[in-house]
């Protein structure tokens, strides 16, 4: 569908541009034509190239180490002659960073040393934590997402960013244009779906489908493309815990969750008196105390589940605590004795009934502070992330998938889930690139976001180029692969730790900076920062070179 349809002047059904992104694109082209001279890279203004660079996903790995290429590029004289930036998990939390700064490419020298302040500098305090996590709560759909940015997301980046992606409207005039990715956690489990989840300034939405709204309505309820309920706009921070949460796996990430919770538990507290508001005047209700101790009961005893121990002692104290003020515990829990730990899937789904049921008896009353808390654990136990009202709700259109339509709501989520690097957000045909320059973070095989993607596309007939890589090089990876099809946009592929910047210690740097744990210290900033930067540094010529032959 080459026209686009619009509903309400809100949702739009259509494969073209955004007619913002099309004038953006526009004026950007005539910066790349100047860097392109510069560069002694001879074109027509008809024949500028298409260049787009992606960073992968891989946390605060991803994060610093995009910063450092994008800072060598631009030493280089590179970054101009790039059109799109677009970033999966670690790498959107970068992206977000820089475009605080209106034309930060002009100035990145700067905007870097601010940055790199800030993550060397002290954290977010747990009352400002909270006083966010309280403001994400006030809206229709809560869940994990809200949690895992104000709690986690927060811990890497180091401040609570309220910016708005629409606030960037006026300000994209010498950058980039920025596109960060996620996808459909329900379209991503159906064979015919379309997962692919775009946002920028203007619009969000399916990137293959064509199915977009505005970016400032994003998250609002619609009824058949009408508004029906305005959400509050997104911020940056949430924008963050949306595209990079997939840092571990599930059980990982689960007990960690925990873990979290009742350390924010514990923190709150010694202040509650500042932040916690009055609670029940039911006689009847749990008081503070006794309502703070089951809650802190059950976290423990999800988290002994998980590390295979024994939790009858706090099955017993949550039992007799609930009898107390309750007038006895549902029945609806099941014994103890039912519980086998040697059977994790079981003793997992054990936990999941019994959480829900505590939280459903703890909700018949009124707890003030502690129903947020109730929402969390209601939010872990139930594994609910990036809910949001489904915009194409009741749209009757035959070139979306009736999947799409039919939900009142839909989860969004990392989409390093899928493919860990957002190549399906730049090969959208509209779009017309040339170039992808793949800057890979990503923990373990180096590879498998350039093959997944070329396995996908092959299936979704888009073109891409063949990828075959030699198997010898995953575990000693070189710095700079070229990929190359007909009728197919020449793909660049980066692994951030090879052989040419850490020799025979590639093992070593991947541990070093696993993904999944606490912030970076000033010098393992620095030491990335200047290995990632050696990618570009050291290909240089090798990437001017192909952008010479997308131009020819």
């Amino acid at each position: 569908m080459s026209a686009s349809k619009q509903k309400s002047g809100e949702v739009r059904i259509g494969h073209s541009l955004h007619p913002n992104e099309g004038r953006f694109i526009d004026k950007r082209r005539k910066t790349v034509f100047q860097s392109l001279q510069k560069l002694k890279i001879h074109c027509s203004q008809n024949e500028v190239p298409h260049i787009a660079l992606l960073g992968s996903g891989g946390g605060q790995r991803a994060m610093v180490g995009f910063l450092g290429s994008l800072v060598q590029l631009k030493k280089a004289g590179l970054l101009d002659c790039i059109l799109y930036l677009s970033g999966v998990s670690g790498s959107t939390w970068c992206m977000a960073s820089l475009y605080q700064e209106p034309n930060w490419s002009t100035k990145l020298e700067t905007v870097k040393d601010k940055i790199i302040k800030r993550l060397n500098g002290p954290a977010v305090s747990w009352g400002d934590a909270y006083d966010k996590l309280k403001k994400y709560y006030k809206k229709d759909n809560f869940s994990l997402t809200d949690v895992w940015a104000a709690l986690v997301v927060t811990t890497y980046v180091k401040e609570i960013d309220e910016h708005k992606l629409t606030d960037q409207w006026n300000q994209l005039s010498k950058d980039p244009f920025p596109i960060y990715a996620a996808i459909d956690k329900q379209s991503k489990q159906v064979e015919d779906g379309d997962p692919w989840f775009e946002i920028s300034p203007h619009e969000a939405g399916y990137s293959l489908t064509g199915a977009f709204v505005g970016t400032s309505s994003f998250g609002s309820q619609f009824d058949n493309g009408s508004k029906k309920k305005q959400q509050p706009e997104m911020d940056m921070l949430y924008l963050q815990g949306l595209c990079g949460s997939a840092l571990a796996d599930e059980d990982e990430i689960l007990t960690f969750f925990w873990e979290k919770i009742k350390e924010f538990f514990q923190k709150l507290i010694p202040v509650k008196t500042r932040t916690f508001d009055k609670m029940s005047e039911d006689p009847k209700a749990p008081t503070e105390e006794k309502c703070y101790q089951v809650l802190m009961d059950l976290v423990d005893m999800n988290l002994s589940v998980l590390n295979g121990k024994d939790p009858s002692d706090l099955d017993r104290t949550i039992r007799i605590t609930m009898n107390e003020f309750g007038g006895g515990i549902r029945s609806l829990i099941f014994p103890i004795e039912q519980l086998n730990l040697a059977d994790k899937e079981a003793a997992k789904l054990y936990m999941k009934r019994y959480t829900k049921d505590v939280c459903n008896d703890l909700r018949s009353f009124s707890l003030g502070p502690f129903d947020l808390f109730l929402s969390i654990c209601t939010c872990v136990n139930k594994w609910i992330w990036g809910r949001n009202y489904n915009f194409l709700h009741k749209m009757t259109d035959e070139a979306v998938p009736v999947a799409l339509l039919e939900s009142k709501a839909r989860d969004y989520e990392d989409a390093g889930l899928l493919n860990n690097s957002p190549y399906f957000s730049v090969l959208r045909e509209e779009r017309n690139i040339d170039l992808i320059i793949s800057l890979d973070f990503s923990n373990g095989d180096p590879f498998m976001t350039v093959r997944e993607a070329a396995e996908k596309c092959k299936k979704l007939n888009i073109p891409f180029p063949e990828v075959n890589i030699p198997s010898e090089d995953v575990e000693k990876p070189k710095d700079f692969y070229v990929f190359k099809g007909q009728n197919a946009p020449t793909v660049i592929h980066i692994p951030l730790f090879n052989v040419a910047n850490c020799g025979d210690d590639v093992e070593t740097w991947r541990n070093k900076y696993a993904t999944f744990q606490g912030s970076y210290s000033p010098e393992m900033i620095t030491d990335l920062m200047e290995v990632a930067g050696k990618n570009i540094v050291n290909n240089r010529e090798k990437l001017k070179e192909q952008i010479r032959a997308v131009v020819g």
